[in-house]
């Protein structure tokens, strides 16, 4: 008790209660044997602890005084019940076929877990026996069989025959689906065999066929590959400054609106018109009527090659149009000529062509300065020019700023040509109907 007369009481701990301290004994108890043998009685009536427990014991607590280590634990065992799942769903799924699936993508691997599988789980593909690659078949001796008296075997029995067979589908194109016919002892007769092999190289050279018509083609108001590619080095030789589309589309070619660039040589128009020669033979099949008794080109003349008789067909329209400008014809004027590309000067204004003759209308004065227009064209194209049109028609005239321009001049041949008068009476058959008309 203090002065004030208030008892002190001691303070209690957060922890519960406090144990009470043991008596203090003095230096000279702690020293005596009495002391001493008792305490060895006390030790003896616990077990001895096993020091490989006592090892264990210490390793689990220092492993789960680790959070991460706790964590890594727990997961590597969800991991491990996870495969475990997913390996009894493997074997439900696969049962009994042949053929089966793995779920080994899907395992939980962990670069501190010890793999538990056995040496004889290994993938095929470490191996060096592949199941899915073909035996090769047994060769048969120089001589042609193997064995003796009844059990003598030839190269052309029927069991090693169609082994042989199934191993040779391997060589087929890759595109042809064989399988791989693993685990089945598939036996083709000679003429099963036969008949694929005869529809393998049957679809292989359908398939060729397609190919080279689709890349070597030049459609309406389309252009193949190469044809393109020329155009697009005309363009960056400057020639051209661009291209702006199709203006017209024949049986012969297709013609496209182009801005004139320049040339060294010559200058290049504002407008020009590039004629593209079709590479088909299909809307005009009967070119070689008009050029292969041609003494000009008779020499160079290849009917078993479209392409060069496409590029024999433009030459021969630029050195007709030549001597049309030279004789002072109203005609387009040739700029430039790469291969099957020929490229004129533009007929009309403002990027809209010249009508044609069929689709004016035209006063009756008009019309009769036309007429005795394309009269004086065909006196100066036989007489001058030395050539026939042998196509000229209403379809083939444009009129422009009053006068009538001649187009389209590649099938023009000399009168020496054999049907050079037939072609100059079908001319003047056709100026005559249609004046008439």
């Amino acid at each position: 008790m203090d002065q004030t007369g208030v008892t002190a009481q001691t303070p209690k701990s957060p922890w519960g209660s406090v144990a009470p301290a043991a008596p203090s004994c003095s230096l000279a108890d702690v020293m005596s044997e009495q002391l001493a043998k008792q305490l060895d009685d006390e030790n003896n009536k616990f077990p001895t602890p096993d020091p490989a427990a006592d090892l264990l014991l210490t390793d689990e607590a220092s492993e789960t005084t680790s959070d991460l280590m706790l964590a890594q634990m727990l997961q590597m065992q969800f991991d491990r019940e996870f495969d475990d799942q997913l390996r009894r769903e493997e074997k439900k799924f696969n049962g009994d076929s042949k053929v089966s699936i793995s779920f080994e993508n899907y395992r939980m691997v962990h670069p501190y877990e010890d793999s538990d599988s056995s040496e004889d789980e290994v993938d095929w593909q470490d191996t060096k026996h592949d199941p899915y690659k073909a035996d090769k078949p047994q060769t048969t001796p120089r001589r042609g069989f193997t064995g003796k008296g009844k059990n003598i075997t030839t190269k052309h029995d029927e069991v090693m025959c169609g082994r042989k067979n199934t191993s040779r589908m391997d060589n087929f194109a890759p595109e042809v689906h064989v399988g791989d016919g693993l685990g089945m002892d598939l036996k083709l007769s000679n003429q099963v065999f036969n008949s694929l092999k005869q529809h393998c190289h049957s679809e292989q050279r359908r398939s060729a066929r397609l190919h080279e018509k689709k890349e070597h083609s030049t459609a309406e108001q389309a252009v193949d590959p190469r044809t393109r590619l020329l155009m697009y080095k005309m363009v960056n030789a400057g020639v051209l400054e661009n291209i702006n589309g199709c203006i017209s589309t024949g049986k012969e070619s297709v013609v496209f609106h182009a801005n004139g660039g320049s040339l060294e040589e010559q200058p290049v128009p504002d407008e020009v018109v590039l004629k593209v020669f079709k590479t088909t033979l299909n809307e005009f099949k009967n070119r070689d009527r008009y050029i292969k008794d041609d003494y000009r080109f008779i020499d160079r003349f290849s009917k078993l090659n479209p392409r060069k008789v496409i590029r024999l067909w433009a030459e021969k329209e630029m050195h007709n149009l030549c001597r049309m400008n030279k004789a002072g014809i109203p005609c387009p004027e040739v700029v430039l000529l790469k291969k099957h590309i020929l490229v004129m000067s533009f007929i009309g204004k403002d990027h809209v062509p010249a009508p044609k003759l069929k689709d004016v209308t035209l006063s009756s004065e008009d019309m009769k300065n036309a007429f005795y227009q394309v009269l004086n064209m065909m006196q100066l194209l036989y007489q001058e020019c030395n050539l026939v049109h042998a196509d000229l028609s209403e379809y083939n005239m444009l009129w422009h700023e009053g006068k009538v321009w001649l187009i389209d001049v590649s099938q023009s041949v000399e009168p020496t040509h054999p049907h050079g008068l037939e072609f100059l009476f079908r001319d003047c058959r056709n100026v005559s109907t249609v004046s008439t008309v």
